[in-house]
């Protein structure tokens, strides 16, 4: 190598270097400052001449300094899903190629807990190694940044979060302490709202459970999307972290709910969609329930407890991921409500006999007893329902009765039968 060409090497590394620590310097004063995550997006990207956004560790968007072009070549590369999370689960390691530019996410983490994602996008030519090192020293900064913003929101969420539970039980009785706490939340109560608690579901059986420390961040993260996706809807919306749950109270937004039949529902669709998206990015599944609209601080005690019950009995019937509405439980509601389970279910065996047992002939023959209570014994329907012949059907409907009783001609016996079944649902 000629001596003007070592030179000329020794010069860019020394203005890289240079370029870095620049950088660093720059960005340890913003967060000296108070400044936020959008600061650093915005200087990194300035000081690298490319798009940068930050995002949760599963892609969900906190802080960017991106253009419409950017955001169009993420679209174009299948980069972004519907509610508008970066897929960073597909971006590879060492950066994906975005037709003549480059993509790269890296991880911002400290004492080895992973807190953030730190993406960079460059529309024409590939991300050097020299800025790949400037984008981590931007990473080592946001997560200075993101801890101390996490410790704060930890003890905000611990204060909210005991307000709140003193509103749920009736503890807070003082108008003017409730007035001066709710109005120091930024929160909108006044207006009708239904409240919401979101629940990560259990893992399933075959896989090992997590630690309490993969739980507690498997939390952590679940109501950080929550919070983020409430106030995007609406800043005034209370969203607290239960430990083992999340509490919002949505608005009722009454001209899409009226029409629905359930108030709230627009607001808690758009909300659980978003804060699912499309499962990606290590994403749980979780349940829902929702309550009656409370009209009034007073209501919320109440509201509470119908969301609980809700979540809880929707998982039951409709298997994890479900969202439930407290005014559609039904019936569901009322045997919920029984805190004697070992009595509800020697009522179903009582009732059903060995229809009751966990065997296949008798799971089936369950199926056929609900289609002809769901079309009120007719037997040529059910019969069409279930794919049978009508002279078949005619034989289980015999073999039902005699183990039964009466139920096409009684309808007491029909009601016993239609509540057993929903116990069984319930109690597994």
């Amino acid at each position: 190598m000629s001596a003007s060409r070592r030179t000329g090497t020794a010069r860019d590394a020394a203005a890289a270097l240079a370029r870095v620590d620049a950088l660093h310097t720059a960005l340890t004063h913003i967060v000296l400052e108070g400044g936020d995550l959008a600061r650093i997006a915005e200087e990194v990207g300035r000081v690298l001449g490319c798009g940068v956004l930050v995002t949760s560790t599963d892609g969900r968007e906190r802080a960017a300094h991106l253009d419409d072009a950017d955001r169009a070549v993420l679209a174009d590369y299948d980069l972004v899903d519907p509610t508008g999370r970066v897929r960073v689960e597909r971006i590879a390691p060492d950066g994906s190629p975005v037709g003549q530019g480059e993509v790269r996410a890296l991880r911002v983490a400290a004492g080895g807990t992973d807190l953030a994602r730190l993406v960079s996008v460059r529309r024409e030519g590939r991300i050097a190694e020299d800025d790949v090192h400037a984008l981590e020293r931007g990473a080592t900064v946001a997560a200075l940044l993101i801890t101390r913003e996490e410790s704060i929101t930890a003890v905000e969420n611990k204060y909210q979060g005991d307000f709140l539970r003193e509103l749920f039980a009736r503890r807070a009785r003082d108008t003017a302490y409730v007035e001066e706490h709710v109005a120091s939340f930024g929160w909108s109560l006044e207006r009708p709202g239904v409240v919401v608690v979101a629940q990560l579901d259990p893992v399933e059986p075959a896989t090992p459970p997590p630690s309490s420390h993969d739980r507690r961040r498997f939390q952590e993260r679940f109501s950080a999307a929550w919070r983020q996706v409430t106030q995007a809807v609406d800043p005034g919306i209370p969203c607290v972290d239960f430990s083992s749950e999340v509490v919002a109270v949505l608005p009722v937004l009454p001209v899409k709910d009226t029409d629905a039949g359930r108030p709230g529902a627009d607001a808690v669709e758009r909300s659980v969609a978003s804060v699912a998206g499309d499962k990606g990015g290590g994403r749980r599944s979780f349940s829902v329930g929702v309550s009656r609209p409370a009209s009034a601080l007073d209501d919320l005690p109440d509201c509470y407890s119908q969301a609980r019950r809700a979540v809880e009995v929707g998982r039951l019937v409709s298997g994890p991921g479900a969202t439930t509405y407290f005014d559609q439980l039904g019936l569901h509601r009322l045997i919920a409500l029984v805190p004697d389970q070992a009595e509800l279910r020697a009522f179903a065996h009582d009732v059903l006999g060995p229809l009751a047992e966990r065997t296949p002939e008798a799971a089936d023959l369950r199926e056929t007893l609900q289609v002809l209570l769901d079309t009120n014994f007719n037997v040529a329907e059910a019969a069409r329902l279930q794919f049978f012949h009508y002279n078949t059907m005619r034989y289980r409907v015999g073999k039902l009765e005699r183990l039964l009783g009466p139920l096409s001609s009684d309808p007491h016996v029909r009601l016993d039968v239609a509540v057993a079944l929903r116990v069984l649902e319930i109690s597994g």
